[in-house]
């Protein structure tokens, strides 16, 4: 018989470092989880993607066990890492903070086309697209 499941969380940590402090200690805390069990499971399965942030999704079941699967970084993640920024633009209509080419923003919607609600790669694109844009990254016409 499969368990109960207890909740879902969603939460995005710093891949093999994240800690028990917040946000990952109060969240799991909440929901009964032991924190240094996920918080070493985590970070052994992102060690090898250090410097990104890498979403978790938890499962979280009535007798306090949890399972979890990791995602793709964040779209906004994975364009700061491509153009080299720290942050995006703080007026991102008025405030252009690089350019992305045709050729990294299919890149980056192919990367990240599992973890978006589509298999169509120009859709992939627009979603990612609408994320620069956001930032205040500009989309060169390729």
């Amino acid at each position: 018989m499969a368990k109960a499941i207890k909740a879902t969380i969603k939460i995005n940590l710093p891949a093999g470092a994240a800690t028990a402090g917040p946000p990952a200690g109060p969240i799991l805390g909440q929901h009964g989880i032991p924190i240094m069990d996920f918080i070493n499971q985590y970070n052994k399965a992102t060690q090898d993607k250090k410097g990104s942030i890498i979403p978790a999704v938890i499962t979280v079941y009535e007798d306090r066990t949890f399972s979890f699967v990791t995602k793709l970084p964040p779209a906004a993640d994975l364009i700061k890492k491509k153009l080299g920024l720290e942050k995006g633009a703080k007026e991102p209509k008025r405030e252009t903070v690089g350019k992305l080419s045709a050729a990294d923003l299919e890149e980056i919607a192919k990367q990240k086309m599992k973890d978006l609600n589509t298999d169509d790669l120009e859709a992939a694109k627009k979603i990612i697209a609408g994320t620069a844009q956001n930032m205040g990254v500009e989309i060169e016409n390729g």
